[in-house]
């Protein structure tokens, strides 16, 4: 996996909306009824990561789950992030 490009990068930001980028991550906080729906997501989030064999840095508070996605062995955004954080768009 290689890093994406800045117009790729623009793509995915047009497309996805709640999706932040900060350098070479990509940041969404999703916001649930409460705790036992945000741990379904999550728990639904983990298949999808399990399927794609990629899995985002996950913070659960309350009602807000907040993923976070990076490609680490590459130290920086690739496809997988963006593919992935497609899917959960999804759910």
């Amino acid at each position: 996996m290689h890093r994406i490009d800045d117009t790729q990068r623009a793509a995915f930001l047009s497309a996805h909306a709640g999706w932040e980028m900060d350098g070479e991550i990509i940041t969404r906080t999703f916001t649930l009824t409460d705790f036992s729906d945000a741990l379904g997501f999550v728990v639904r989030v983990g298949v999808l990561a399990e399927v794609a064999d990629h899995h985002p840095d996950i913070d659960i508070r309350w009602n807000k789950v907040t993923l976070t996605l990076s490609t680490h062995s590459e130290r920086s955004l690739t496809a997988k992030d963006t593919d992935l954080a497609a899917a959960i768009d999804g759910l």
